[in-house]
């Protein structure tokens, strides 16, 4: 009988158990979350039957983190970061420092020490990487600005932790050792910490957007996807570690900066796909590792003390946060996206809470609240989005909504538009299509949830809807009772079929095609009421098919037409700069 080991009963097991009752949790209409939070309970060690090893869990948690932010970091570029830094930097300042001194205020009521309330209080402040991009994601909010302010606030966050990690020891050390206070040490581990995370940025930016690409670019030219896949893993797992190990900065903080000296590359894309799997895999680790350390004794023996955490971190964290964006004069949209994003703590909360257990300044019962806290404002959190997208659909007034970009864009959909054709992904494919229709005066409306896809469309006279198709309010938006033609050419071949079936809801007579990628999709998509659905393979199989069956003479003929009816040889063509097609060899981008 072969030994399974820890490391594969803790893979094997949380996956498994985490899809179960992910699954459950999705049939009862609650957030999966709730459902690998509880798988990771009854992995714990707080419930009988298997215990899984709570250290491999975490560390493989981790490498979720780290590719995480790199996804999030394709999507970003340094222009980004800096246009938010304004009310980022000081804004999640002012926020760890509210949220900090509430804690160390419920310290004292308890009869804990200052270092203890400090470090508690610190603990309360930082919000999770990942339940953060996850709530933003599900809202397709990543791109947008109220998600770019989310994120800049995270990454001041995590430099701060950085930073807390680092001055925690030698404080604690000092404060114990009263006689023995060393300022000026304490200062060069200040500036020394800064300094090695300001030169890590800075290599980055210069020496990484330059090298990481061409890496790529070597990794893809030989044409092997498997290699490539490992090349994209090997630079987001490398810099992550290189970053921690070398310049003291955190995984998350490693990994994002990766995936953003990457945002330029024609590679991105690819990139990006070809990681998602093993990123939702292990994304899915770190809340089964958050539930593994949950002990549910403490809401038995200290149920108000419990109350009170769980109240500063969704309450006292948000309301500070609210005032701080309505400060800089933000929308009240914004203000109360940026809270409900921070309404929650997770992994750095446990690194902190865990140093401070080994240098004897935290107890267990303090160590206890912060697992509970982060528990119960992480099952909360998509509940209090939720609720907040209710109110301002209730209350916001026209003007209030047209403050917002997306919805400025979505109202810049000309409203008579009739027989016209809806695309749904701007893609590689997407964006051919897009050409195609343009070339043929066909009216069309791009539909896709990339947020700065849609503002360079927009720009460029494009009518441009941005949101999920699955949805039937962005549907309605792109007009689709008026429509002639809906063309899906996204590559999730199970979502295109959920949303041919909303589609076929709403108009019976609209024809419907798909692009699918995958033999498996083309029965699904079909039962779920496409007109037709094109595979690549096929139709490229049938047009060498026809080109070997014409004569060299008739193909050499063909080929000449097809140059002079395209332009290809005289005049290139002006293509959006998002149409991500590679450069020479022929190719219309110069």
């Amino acid at each position: 009988m072969h030994d399974t080991g820890p490391l594969l009963a803790a893979i094997i097991g949380g996956i498994v158990l985490a899809a179960i009752l992910g699954m459950l949790a999705n049939r009862l209409r609650i957030s999966p979350l709730v459902g690998y939070l509880i798988a990771g309970i009854i992995f714990g060690p707080s419930t009988p039957g298997y215990v899984a090893d709570t250290a491999i869990i975490s560390q493989l948690a981790e490498i979720g983190v780290i590719l995480l932010m790199f996804a999030v970091g394709l999507h970003f570029s340094i222009k980004d970061l800096l246009t938010v830094k304004a009310i980022a930097i000081p804004g999640a300042i002012t926020q760890i420092a509210v949220a900090t001194l509430l804690g160390m205020g419920l310290s004292a009521i308890i009869g804990w020490s200052i270092i203890t309330g400090l470090v508690f209080g610190l603990c309360l402040s930082t919000a999770s990487t990942v339940v953060l991009l996850r709530a933003l994601q599900e809202k397709n909010l990543v791109e947008s600005k109220r998600g770019r302010i989310a994120i800049g606030w995270l990454i001041v966050e995590d430099m701060v932790m950085v930073l807390t990690l680092v001055l925690l020891p030698p404080i604690v050390t000092m404060l114990n050792n009263s006689d023995d206070i060393n300022l000026w040490y304490l200062a060069m581990q200040i500036t020394k910490t800064i300094g090695l995370v300001i030169i890590f940025i800075t290599f980055m930016m210069l020496i990484g957007r330059r090298l990481i690409p061409w890496l790529l670019a070597k990794s893809a030219s030989t044409g092997s996807e498997e290699l490539f896949t490992v090349s994209v893993l090997a630079i987001a797992l490398g810099i992550a570690l290189a970053a921690v190990q070398l310049f003291g900065a955190s995984f998350a903080l490693g990994a994002f900066f990766a995936g953003m000296a990457l945002t330029e590359s024609e590679l991105s894309h690819r990139a990006g796909n070809n990681i998602l799997p093993l990123k939702d895999a292990f994304a899915v680790l770190f809340f089964v590792s958050v539930g593994m350390l949950f002990d549910p004794h403490i809401l038995i023996e200290h149920p108000l003390s419990t109350l009170c955490t769980v109240v500063i971190i969704i309450f006292g964290k948000s309301i500070a946060a609210y005032f701080i964006v309505r400060l800089f004069g933000n929308s009240k949209r914004t203000a109360l996206t940026i809270s409900a994003s921070l309404a929650q703590i997770g992994e750095f909360a446990f690194i902190l809470a865990a140093l401070g257990k080994l240098l004897a300044v935290f107890p267990d019962d303090a160590y206890s609240l912060i697992l509970a806290g982060a528990i119960i404002s992480i099952v909360i959190n998509p509940i209090i989005f939720n609720l907040i997208e209710r109110y301002l659909s209730k209350t916001e007034t026209i003007v209030d909504k047209m403050i917002d970009p997306i919805a400025v864009i979505n109202q810049q959909v000309p409203q008579n538009l009739k027989d016209h054709a809806i695309l749904v992904g701007h893609g590689r494919l997407g964006s051919t299509i897009a050409a195609q229709l343009k070339n043929q005066d066909i009216p069309f409306v791009v539909i896709d949830n990339s947020l700065s896809l849609i503002e360079q469309l927009r720009h460029d006279h494009i009518a441009a809807v941005f949101g999920n198709a699955s949805n039937h309010e962005i549907l309605d938006i792109a007009q689709i009772n008026t429509a002639k033609w809906l063309v899906i050419s996204m590559p999730n071949g199970y979502e295109a079929g959920e949303i041919c079936s909303l589609a076929r809801e709403a108009r019976t007579d609209l024809a419907i095609y798909v692009c699918a990628f995958y033999d498996d999709e083309v029965e699904y998509i079909v039962e779920h009421g496409a007109t037709g659905v094109i595979t690549g393979k096929h139709e490229i199989a049938k047009h060498i098919l026809n080109l070997i069956n014409l004569s060299p003479d008739s193909l050499s003929s063909n080929t000449e037409n097809m140059d002079k009816k395209q332009n290809i040889s005289k005049n290139k063509m002006n293509i959006s700069i998002n149409a991500n097609l590679p450069e020479g060899n022929g190719s219309p981008i110069e």
